[in-house]
């Protein structure tokens, strides 16, 4: 659900966190006469919380340049300036920020701008915050399509948890989560609409285990779901 004209100073929680293949979009119009704005990518909303990607336009000198940087311990790293600022005066602007496995990628106004490589891990990220001399008309989270398969940093360990959220065609018949390891599927997280039950198995191979089958179906067709898998030693809770 985008966040429409949300007001300055905007801080707010990345919906469903930061993992790879997933966009923010940030729609809005810079002021006539603004000095400067910024968008963050930090890892909570308390103040000096650590800043993944600080984006950061300003008009000091002409052309307008572009500032991108982190903030770790309340310690400024190493400023990258990209020169000549797609985002005009007293015009519209998009900025398309793409999570990938070592960088943000970052597109303005439909075209790539630059890449800034993750100096704190992306998985830290939960919020964004937005403020300066601009007016916002959306901000929007798209996560990755399926089917979709990524590492898990830093791997399973008892006591970790996973949360998984989604939202469940309105026509689909199953749906499936796999943690998988280097000789199979450790779980296999299996819903059926058309059984009307949801089936748990591991794969050791080729070789399927024995069907664990639960009664009933939590999750309904066309709507939304979270499902949260804790890691205990010997069992997925």
């Amino acid at each position: 659900i985008p966040l429409c004209r949300p007001s300055l100073p905007f801080t707010g929680s990345i919906q469903g966190g930061l993992q790879e293949g997933k966009t923010i979009t940030i729609t809005g119009r810079v002021h006539h006469g603004a000095d400067r704005f910024h968008v963050n990518l930090q890892c909570g909303s308390r103040a000096g919380a650590d800043i993944a990607l600080h984006f950061n336009p300003r008009y000091d000198s002409h052309p307008g340049y572009v500032v991108t940087n982190t903030l770790q311990q309340s310690r400024w790293g190493t400023e990258e300036r990209k020169q000549h600022s797609p985002f005009q005066h007293g015009s519209s602007f998009s900025l398309q920020i793409t999570v990938q496995k070592d960088a943000f990628q970052l597109n303005a106004n439909g075209n790539h701008f630059m890449t800034f490589k993750h100096r704190i891990p992306f998985y830290s990220v939960d919020t964004i915050s937005v403020n300066g001399k601009v007016e916002l008309s959306s901000i929007t989270f798209q996560n990755p399509v399926v089917p979709y398969k990524n590492m898990i940093n830093g791997g399973l360990y008892p006591g970790r948890t996973i949360n998984i959220q989604g939202v469940v065609n309105p026509n689909a018949n199953r749906f499936h989560v796999n943690l998988l390891f280097n000789s199979g599927i450790a779980l296999h997280f299996n819903p059926r609409f058309d059984e009307t039950l949801v089936v748990h198995n591991s794969k050791l191979g080729d070789q399927w285990g024995k069907e664990e089958r639960s009664g009933g179906m939590p999750f309904h067709r066309g709507q939304s779901f979270t499902v949260t898998s804790h890691q205990e030693p010997s069992t997925f809770i």
